[in-house]
């Protein structure tokens, strides 16, 4: 018999932080979601069980905090059988999720059960929800782009190895579409899913229509709308989870998350649920807290990398709203899409002037980058002037720039449009971009103004003196 000097240190490890003597708590109260226990030590964050398993089985609640000695539980599942006295009985452990190469193709539900009737799961390990992102100073930079197989984003808002985008909208703009596309056509060898707070019609659709044979190297984790809070936010977590299992492995990883506002007004009611004051728009301090521990786990690591795409469901239509302030402030690019463009029939509805990729220029060629500015100039030159055109107030020749925009304006949306079931390799839209770019002749090089120019110059300082104007004259002599 040989000594396993390893064995011995992990086995006095697990005495040492192991509990000898099982603790059992009771339930004191139960007010709204929130059930107060006494009589037992357990940590923020541990899984406890409650009830006696006589008539149904144990719920699953989360230790959320503390208040006059009483510990605060929230259920992962139905209250059904929880009454005053009831044993609560904490695991001494944290909420973990079985993980492994069996998920490929599998959808589960936030607490990491299967829901396709596939049958069990056959795990690798079991894994940690709650993990801290790769440290700074390890991550490698991101220097190669990755296929998304949607033109605009290619080429004008194009997404690095490793790069955290957000997808910011309203309701009914085409965010599903769009994520579907991308999960079909990405060069990233697995998809991992989160579809937090969706609605429970929604769910087959997204797999069978949008997802279609992308499920097959894809995980898909479902919490719809009805769940309890605790479960949507441990979908979210379980779906990152999910994700850096397979980073660990070497794998590049597509993680899309629909949607981190869901995701956010489930730890608000939590926070409210437990006393939390709440702040911005009933917002509480926890959601801000929480939501750059959930999106920094995303990244490049030395082991393989995690591209992630958090759509936002902005409230009204207002990009500027608390949680897209915060989720912006965050990630390393945003695709905008607007219900106008939506209505006209532009699909994708991605405002390209409002999109921006902030690695753009350490992923694409200098080449396509230009051309990419000579677009966005363009379409912005055409949306300054856009009201005239359309009442036919404009005269041709006062702006150059706006006469190339209205020649090209069908090229232009001819090349963003595209449909659900057209995908495109990267390379090739770089090629229709720059054969755009070479007809458009446009400088995009603008210097920057004289230090002592005026910040805000009158409307004739605005044409050459002399020159035509864009606005015709209304003849009232």
């Amino acid at each position: 018999m040989t000594f396993d000097p390893d064995g011995l240190i992990q086995a006095t490890h697990a005495i040492r932080s192991g509990d000898l003597a099982k603790r059992r708590g009771r339930v004191g109260d139960l007010i709204g979601l929130i059930i107060e226990a006494t009589g037992i030590e357990a940590e923020i964050g541990e899984l406890c069980m409650v009830g006696n398993g006589r008539r149904e089985q144990p719920v699953p609640t989360e230790v959320v905090g503390f208040r006059s000695g009483r510990t605060l539980l929230m259920p992962l599942g139905e209250l059904g059988g929880i009454g005053p006295g009831t044993p609560v009985v904490p695991t001494g452990s944290p909420f973990r999720v079985e993980v492994g190469e069996a998920l490929r193709g599998r959808v589960i539900d936030g607490l990491g059960r299967p829901l396709d009737g596939r049958g069990p799961i056959q795990a690798d390990q079991w894994r940690s929800t709650t993990a801290s992102p790769p440290d700074a100073f390890t991550r490698p930079r991101i220097t190669e782009r990755v296929g998304l197989g949607v033109r605009a984003l290619d080429t004008l808002v194009p997404c690095g190895r490793g790069q955290r985008l957000g997808i910011f909208a309203g309701s009914g703009v085409g965010k599903s579409s769009l994520l579907g596309m991308v999960a079909r056509s990405t060069t990233a060898q697995v998809n991992v899913i989160g579809l937090v707070g969706e609605r429970g019609r929604e769910v087959r659709e997204f797999i069978e229509r949008d997802l279609g044979d992308a499920l097959d190297h894809s995980v898909v984790v479902v919490a719809t709308s009805d769940q309890p809070a605790l479960v949507r936010i441990r979908a979210a977590f379980t779906a990152t989870a999910i994700a850096e299992y397979f980073r660990d492995q070497g794998n590049d990883v597509m993680l899309m998350m629909d949607s981190v506002t869901r995701f956010a007004m489930a730890q608000r009611e939590v926070g409210l649920a437990i006393g939390e004051p709440p702040a911005t728009r009933g917002y509480t301090p926890s959601v801000f807290a929480l939501l750059p521990r959930l999106l920094e786990r995303a990244g490049t690591s030395p082991k393989g990398s995690i591209t992630g795409l958090y759509t936002v469901l902005v409230d009204g239509d207002d990009m500027n709203e608390p949680i897209a302030d915060a989720v912006r402030s965050i990630l390393d690019g945003h695709i905008v899409l607007t219900r106008s463009l939506a209505h006209s029939g532009h699909y994708p509805a991605i405002d390209i002037l409002q999109s921006v990729s902030r690695l753009v220029g350490e992923i694409v060629t200098p080449e396509v980058q230009a051309a990419g500015q000579q677009v966005r100039a363009v379409l912005a030159a055409y949306r300054d002037k856009e009201d005239l055109i359309s009442i036919g107030a404009y005269q041709r020749g006062s702006d150059p720039l706006v006469d190339v925009a209205i020649d090209q304006r069908p090229t232009i949306n001819a090349f963003l449009r595209q449909r659900v079931d057209d995908p495109t390799i990267a390379g090739d839209a770089d090629h229709r971009l720059l054969d755009i770019g070479g007809t458009l002749g446009v400088e995009t090089h603008v210097p920057p103004p004289p230090a002592d120019e005026p910040a805000s110059p009158d409307v004739q300082s605005m044409s050459p003196a002399g020159g035509p104007s864009a606005i015709p004259s209304l003849s009232l002599a």
